[in-house]
Parts: C-alpha cells; sequence; structure tokens
C-alpha cells in the first residue's frame, strides 16, 4: 500500500519506489531506498513528515503516493 495509507508512529519497510526515473533517484537520494524502514511522524492535509534514515524528511502527498510499503 503507498506510505499515504500507513498509520503514524508505526515502521514500515519499503517494498517499492515508484514514479519516473528521475523521482526514483530523488526520493532514493533522501534515504527512500527499498528494504528500509520508514516511520510517519505527522500528516497535514496530505503532506506528511516522516523518519527516514535517522532524519525527517517533508514530502507531499504525490510523491508519498510513489513509496510502497
Amino acid at each position: 500500500m503507498p506510505l499515504t495509507m500507513v498509520k503514524t508512529g508505526e515502521p514500515n519497510v519499503i517494498k517499492k519506489v515508484g514514479g519516473k526515473e528521475e523521482t526514483k533517484r530523488f526520493l532514493e537520494n533522501l534515504g527512500f531506498v527499498t528494504g528500509g524502514l520508514v516511520t510517519v511522524i505527522s500528516e497535514i492535509g496530505g503532506n506528511m513528515i516522516v523518519n527516514v534514515k535517522d532524519s525527517r524528511v517533508a514530502i507531499g502527498k504525490d510523491m508519498a503516493n510513489k513509496i510502497i510499503v
């Protein structure tokens, strides 16, 4: 399921990062890699703050939908 559907505070394993090659590379540079752990910290209006690789990252709803957990 996409990252937008997970519960806040629950660690999830990233199964796939979708989108165009450019988008995939951008997300991978932020730490969203297959097999990595991601935890949603908060969600406001579809935009999310997530913990990934010991850092907090803010991503939009469209980006979060491309991350499958």
